[in-house]
C-alpha cells in the first residue's frame, strides 16, 4: 500500500531545520534519521509488514527486523546483567551504566554524560537554543518531547486514561498524580511529624506549619501569609473591597466571569435556554436536555441497568451506577474515607486543611468548609 509518506516523497536537506532533514509529507513532522521517518510512516499507512516471532514487535523492513532479532539470539549480551541488544553499538552504550564511564563532557559546565545525544540536549540549557517549533503558535522548545506534549494543547489529545474513572490526561505525570486519588498513595512524608501527602505541593504547604515561614507577602501592606490562597483572599477582602467576579446579590466570589454569569441566574431567575419546539425556557442546560427527551422525544434516554432509572446526561448515570455498586474510587489522602465523586472528595478535603480558606465578606470570619460559610452568611446578612 503506497501513501503520501512513502520514501519517494521524502526530500532530504532542503528544509529550514537541517538537524532533521527527513520530512513526513503527510503531517510535516521531521526526523534526524531515515529510520525514524520509516517508523513514523507506519502511523499513516497502517502497513506493518515484518513481525518478530518472539515478541510480536513489528518493523517497516527486513533490515530492522534482523537487527531486532539479535536481541533474542543473545549475540550482543551484557555480561554484567544479562540484557541483550540488537547491535554492538547499543551494547557499548549500555555497558557505560555498569562502568560509570561518561565520555561526553559539556564544555561550559564540565558535566559529563554517557551518550552524545544527552550532551546535545544539555548544551541547549547554556545556548538557549530551541530548535523544535510549534507550527500552530510558534512556541519553541529545546526538546522534541516537550513539543509533542505541547501539541496536545492544540489537538486536545489526552492519551493517558485512568482505568478507574475514565478521566483522561495529556501528560503521563498528571495521570500519575491523579491515580493517587484512587489508590490513596501518599509518597511525600513530613520528616517532622510523619504526616504524608499525595502531592509534593501539599507537603510544601504543610511544612510552613513547622517552620512558621510566610513567603507570600502583600504588596500593599507587607502582611505575610503561609499560603498563596490566604494572600489572595486578604487582597480581595481588605484592599479590594469587591472582587472582580463578586456576586452583587450575595457576595459570593466566582473564579471566572462565566461562573459568575451562571451563579447570578439563581438570583435573577434568568432562563437563557429556550426550547425550539415550544415556548418553554430553562435556567440550566441539563434542564432543557431533559425537557426535550420528556416532552418532544428528542434525544436518547440513558437507563440504569440495575433500577431502570433514566438520565439525560451520561455523567449522572455513571455516578448513579457507582452508588448502586458501592464504588467509592476517590480516596482521601489524609484519612481512610472514600467518596463516590471527585466533588465530594474536594468538599471533604477542607476538613484537613491547616487554615480556613472560606471568608465571610461581611465580617471577615473564616471557615474551613464552604457549607459553613454559606450558613454563616445567611445569619450575618440579616444582622447587618
Amino acid at each position: 500500500m503506497k501513501t503520501e509518506a512513502d520514501s519517494n516523497d521524502i526530500t532530504e536537506g532542503t528544509h529550514d531545520d537541517m538537524t532533521r532533514p527527513y520530512l513526513c509529507t503527510v503531517c510535516d513532522k521531521r526526523f534526524r534519521s531515515r529510520r525514524g521517518l520509516d517508523y513514523h510512516k507506519l502511523k499513516h499507512s497502517g502497513d506493518k509488514f515484518y513481525s518478530c516471532t518472539q515478541c510480536q514487535k513489528r518493523f517497516p523492513n527486513q533490515r530492522y527486523l534482523s537487527i531486532h532479532m539479535n536481541a533474542h539470539s543473545s549475540k550482543y549480551k551484557c555480561n554484567e546483567c544479562g540484557k541483550c541488544f540488537g547491535s554492538n553499538r547499543e551494547l557499548r552504550q549500555h555497558r557505560r551504566i555498569h562502568t560509570g564511564e561518561k565520555p561526553f563532557e559539556c564544555s561550559v559546565c564540565s558535566k559529563q554524560f554517557t551518550r552524545a545525544g544527552i550532551l546535545v540536549r544539555h548544551s541547549r540549557i547554556h545556548s538557549g537554543e530551541k530548535p523544535y517549533k510549534c507550527h500552530m503558535c510558534d512556541k519553541a522548545f529545546s526538546q522534541s518531547g516537550s513539543l509533542n506534549s505541547h501539541m496536545r494543547v492544540h489537538t486536545g489529545d489526552k492519551p493517558y486514561k485512568c482505568h478507574m474513572c475514565d478521566k483522561a490526561f495529556s501528560l503521563s505525570g498528571n495521570l500519575n498524580r491523579h491515580s493517587r486519588v484512587h489508590s490513596g498513595e501518599k509518597p511525600y512524608k513530613c520528616h517532622v511529624c510523619d504526616k504524608a501527602f499525595s502531592e509534593s505541593g501539599g507537603l510544601n504547604i504543610h511544612m510552613t506549619v513547622h517552620t512558621g515561614d510566610k513567603p507570600y507577602k502583600c504588596s500593599v501592606c507587607d502582611k505575610s501569609f503561609s499560603h498563596s490562597g490566604q494572600l489572595q483572599t486578604h487582597k480581595s477582602r481588605v484592599h479590594f473591597c469587591r472582587s472582580m467576579y463578586e456576586c452583587p446579590y450575595c457576595g459570593k466570589l466566582c473564579k471566572t466571569k462565566f461562573e459568575l454569569k451562571c451563579h447570578v441566574r439563581i438570583h435573577t431567575g434568568a432562563k437563557p435556554y429556550s426550547c425550539r419546539h415550544c415556548s418553554e425556557r430553562f435556567t440550566w442546560f441539563h434542564q432543557i436536555k431533559t425537557h426535550l427527551l420528556k416532552s418532544h422525544n428528542e434525544g436518547t434516554w440513558l437507563t440504569c441497568h440495575i433500577c431502570q432509572k433514566k438520565f439525560s446526561l451520561s455523567g449522572n448515570l455513571k455516578i448513579h451506577v457507582r452508588r448502586h455498586e458501592g464504588l467509592k474510587p476517590y480516596v482521601c489522602s489524609e484519612c481512610p474515607k472514600c467518596f463516590c465523586t471527585a466533588t465530594e472528595l474536594r468538599s471533604h478535603h477542607s476538613v484537613h486543611l491547616d487554615y480556613k480558606q472560606f471568608c465571610c465578606s461581611l465580617c471577615d470570619e473564616s471557615f474551613k468548609c464552604k457549607i459553613s460559610v454559606k450558613k454563616h452568611f445567611k445569619k450575618c446578612s440579616v444582622s447587618v
